[in-house]
Order: C-alpha cells, then sequence, then structure tokens
C-alpha cells in the first residue's frame, strides 16, 4: 500500500529550454525477483539509456551506459557483476551515436553521473577528454579511495582515490532550491531549462534531473531512482532477496526514502504533467504511446523500439 503522494508544487515558469535525445547505453540480463516483490523469478533484458543534453552551445551526457571493455570496471565488478549478467555494449558506441548528431567526442564538457555505480559510470577522460564528470552529494564520502587502495571494494578509484585519480571529477554544490515535491534542486544552466534534483534512496549521491524541451514538455530523467514502470505505477514493491555472504539486501540503499523519491516522481507525473524516462524501462518504447519521449529517439532508436525491443533484442 503506497502512501499519499506529496503534493506537486508549480513548475518553474521560463521559456528557456534545453535539446533532449536519448543514447543506447548498452543492457544486460536482469532478474526480476531482483525488481519487484513477490513475483515468481524471470530473467529479461534491461536496457541502460543514457542522455545528450545540448544548451546554447554547451554538450552534456547524462549517464554514459555499459562499455564492453572490462578494463573499464573495477575488479569487484568484474568478479560479482559482469560475470554473472552477461553485459553488452550498444551497437552504436556513445561516441558514434553523438557523431551522428553532429557532436565530436570533444565537445562534451561535463559528464552528469546520476549515481556511481557500474552500469551508469565510469572513466571518461579517453573517450570525452575535455569532459569533467559531475557526481551528486555524499558521493565521495560514500566512495573513496575505492579499488586502487583496496581491490575488494566495487568503487572506482580512477576518480574516487584522493592520491591516485586519473579522472577529473566534482561533487555538485548546488545552490539547492525546491523543484515541484523536491526539496534540493540546482538550476543548472540558470535560465530554468534544467534542473538536477537530489533523489534519496538508491544510494548516496543519488540524482535525477528535469529538462523543459523544445515546446514547453518537461522529461524526467528518472535513472535508478525506481527500475521500472510498475514500480513506478504502485502495482509492485520493491524486492528485497538474500545474497548468499551477504545476507538480505535490496537494489536500494535506503527502502524508505526510495519509496519516498518515487512517490514525489509520481506527482511530478499525475500533478505536474512531466514525462517520465526511467534509466532501465523500456516500456515507454514498446507502447510508443508518449509522443514527447518517442520525439527523444534518433531514426536507429525509433527504429529498434518496433523490430527489437518488444522482444527484447539488442537495439
Amino acid at each position: 500500500m503506497t502512501t499519499a503522494e506529496p503534493l506537486c508544487a508549480p513548475l518553474p515558469e521560463t521559456d528557456a529550454c534545453v535539446q533532449l535525445s536519448l543514447l543506447d547505453g548498452g543492457s544486460f540480463i536482469g532478474e526480476i525477483a531482483k525488481v519487484h516483490a513477490a513475483v515468481e523469478n524471470a530473467k529479461y533484458r534491461m536496457y541502460n539509456w543514457a542522455f545528450h543534453i545540448s544548451h546554447n552551445g554547451r554538450h552534456l551526457l547524462w549517464d554514459l551506459g555499459l562499455d564492453e571493455d572490462r578494463s573499464c570496471y573495477t575488479p569487484w565488478v568484474n568478479q560479482f557483476m559482469l560475470n554473472e549478467i552477461n553485459h553488452v555494449g550498444p551497437r552504436r558506441s556513445i561516441v558514434q551515436q553523438l557523431k551522428e548528431r553532429g557532436v565530436s567526442a570533444s565537445e562534451i564538457d561535463t559528464v552528469l553521473f546520476s549515481h556511481a555505480h557500474w552500469d551508469h559510470s565510469r572513466p571518461i577522460r579517453d573517450e570525452f577528454p575535455n569532459a569533467t564528470g559531475c557526481f551528486g552529494p555524499g558521493t565521495k564520502a560514500l566512495c573513496s579511495p575505492g579499488h586502487m587502495a583496496d581491490p575488494r571494494l566495487q568503487w572506482d578509484g580512477r576518480f574516487f582515490d584522493p592520491q591516485h585519480a586519473t579522472e577529473k571529477w566534482k561533487e555538485l554544490d548546488g545552490p539547492w532550491e525546491p523543484f515541484g515535491p523536491f526539496e534540493q534542486a540546482m538550476n543548472y544552466f540558470g535560465d530554468g531549462s534544467f534542473w538536477i534534483i537530489q533523489a534519496p534512496g538508491h544510494m548516496a549521491g543519488n540524482l535525477c534531473a528535469a529538462a523543459r524541451i523544445t515546446g514547453g514538455e518537461w522529461v524526467l530523467l528518472g535513472s535508478d531512482c525506481c527500475h521500472s514502470r510498475e514500480l513506478l505505477d504502485g502495482k509492485f514493491e520493491i524486492s528485497e532477496f538474500c545474497v548468499p555472504g551477504l545476507g538480505r539486501m535490496s537494489l536500494h540503499a535506503d527502502i524508505v526514502a526510495a519509496r519516498t523519491t518515487i512517490q514525489k516522481i509520481r506527482s511530478l507525473e499525475s500533478a505536474c504533467g512531466v514525462h517520465v524516462a526511467l534509466a532501465h524501462d523500456a516500456g515507454w518504447l514498446r507502447e510508443r504511446t508518449d509522443p514527447v519521449l518517442m520525439s527523444l529517439l534518433d531514426e536507429h532508436m525509433a527504429k529498434a523500439a518496433v523490430d527489437r525491443i518488444p522482444y527484447g533484442e539488442i537495439p
């Protein structure tokens, strides 16, 4: 039983907008019983979406998805994740997808990471030499020093090792102000077109973002605030499951906070008309009923939404 949704305060009034497009970030094999509580387990293809944001000559990425090069990942991720989930990178790399949009890798000045998990973040300096990685508040405290100090740690020391980091990055420091039902949001470009929002629950530093696109519609980049459309709709509860050697756990570090964040996203959608794109949800691509979200697809992904994604195939 879900609690009452928080009221949605009016969204900022602005005429500014960003250009937003979806990028294929690869996929892996997930288990539905680790997402939804009280269901029979089954394996399925869990897609990974990233996004390109452009605004007044600037080019940013929201998350990176997966890469088949295992050197992108820590020994912990290689052992405990990649050996189990049969991950695949996108057919067209993120760099190639950007090139098809007329954007070179060197033009990317910022990679905004929704959080520090391996399927969203990885080192950037080789692919995007002029970019700075950005994480949410609290990421450094949780993830430092990372795997170079202790190979048993999952977090990437190339970002978080205070002595040996190779990556240029920072934690976002605001200023923070309300956005709809959320208390802490950053008006990233200063004109109300793109807001980075603190979204507690999934892990320390977890973020989502709201983009106002051409035509005045708002799109929420929900990342891992919620792992399925069915959870967002309240059809299932967040799963808790047992992992040998680790005990009872969930995909969220704080389930209570995650539920509150999900309720706030529901409020943005139902009361404020925001269109929600979660990092691992492909329901809206299969159904093709939301023209605003469908407008984020290039020709390749629009075709995949018809020919491959409904059948759990690689885009």
